[in-house]
């Protein structure tokens, strides 16, 4: 009886362990919930990991936002004309009731990994045959008056983002967002009368529906914290790249630095130069926090020729 008693319990017991391992290995734990469905997210918890850079909370100007005084006091002098923040702040008004009020900015997805191409003017592009690697990513962002034409089999055809100010505008079709730099005053007023004629245009210089402002304090947190102060401002070249990464998760970065025989002219042009022209920007500091940026796996690189 005793016998029977024990191989009874013995089967309760490993009937007993077999049902709980089963239940344990049917155990899915939950799955930590990322910003992204990209291998990498750039921003996750707000913090780049690397250098423990943040993420900036506007990286465009919007009808709400108040510029502070301490930014604008930055931005009004790094090209000499940047007149009173009142005068400034009236100006931005005026832009806003022209524009739409909030910049068509897309938050990130968790399901999607959003890619961006920022291509860059640089001659070492000429025979890159990047064309279509440049052309597979959701955003194209090219800088001040890099273009596609003649060129389409190393700088690709699509355009989705043209970084601009006066200076470098050039005429855009009506589904490609102009994202608009200002250095002074007058840049404001650039985009206000552009705007403002737009109906007797025959042929508007940009839609003022797809408008972008960059962010004068985004403008200074790239100086002060990427290029810690260097120079008196950063190039739009650099601010672009570094707005990229505010846009997408995962960022392609071509036509930056000069070609294998140290050429630094644009890629259309007809004559190489081989002197390095950076006026006020940083140049050789942009350049290294780049190959930091790609050393870390922030950013995919391409050196062309």
């Amino acid at each position: 009886m005793k016998t029977i008693a024990r191989m009874l319990i013995l089967f309760l017991s490993v009937s007993a362990i077999l049902f709980f391992w089963g239940k344990v290995s049917q155990y899915d734990p939950p799955q930590e919930r990322r910003s992204c469905a990209c291998d990498k997210c750039l921003f996750e918890n707000g913090t780049l990991a690397f250098q423990n850079l943040s993420k900036f909370s506007q990286p465009f100007l919007s009808r709400n936002y108040n510029l502070p005084e301490e930014d604008f006091n930055w931005w009004r002098v790094i090209q000499h004309g940047g007149g009173t923040i009142s005068e400034y702040r009236r100006n931005m008004s005026r832009v806003f009731q022209l524009i739409p009020a909030n910049p068509p900015l897309e938050e990130s997805i968790p399901g999607r990994c959003r890619t961006c191409a920022v291509v860059g003017n640089s001659r070492n592009l000429l025979k890159s045959k990047y064309g279509p690697l440049i052309d597979f990513q959701d955003y194209v962002i090219r800088i001040n008056m890099g273009h596609s034409k003649g060129f389409e089999a190393d700088v690709g055809n699509r355009t989705t983002h043209q970084v601009m100010y006066p200076e470098s505008s050039s005429q855009l079709d009506n589904t490609t967002r102009p994202v608009l730099f200002t250095f002074k005053m007058r840049d404001i007023q650039w985009i206000i009368k552009n705007i403002s004629t737009q109906p007797s245009r025959k042929k508007p210089l940009f839609n003022k529906d797809l408008v972008m402002v960059v962010n004068p304090a985004f403008m200074r947190n790239i100086h002060h914290v990427w290029l810690q102060r260097k120079d008196y401002y950063p190039s739009t070249g650099f601010m672009s790249l570094v707005l990229a990464l505010h846009i997408c998760e995962e960022v392609h970065v071509f036509g930056f630095g000069a070609d294998s025989d140290g050429n630094w002219s644009h890629y259309w042009a007809n004559e190489p130069k081989n002197e390095v022209k950076t006026g006020g920007h940083p140049g050789n500091v942009e350049f290294e926090m780049i190959m930091a940026l790609t050393k870390h796996k922030v950013i995919e690189f391409y050196n062309g020729r």
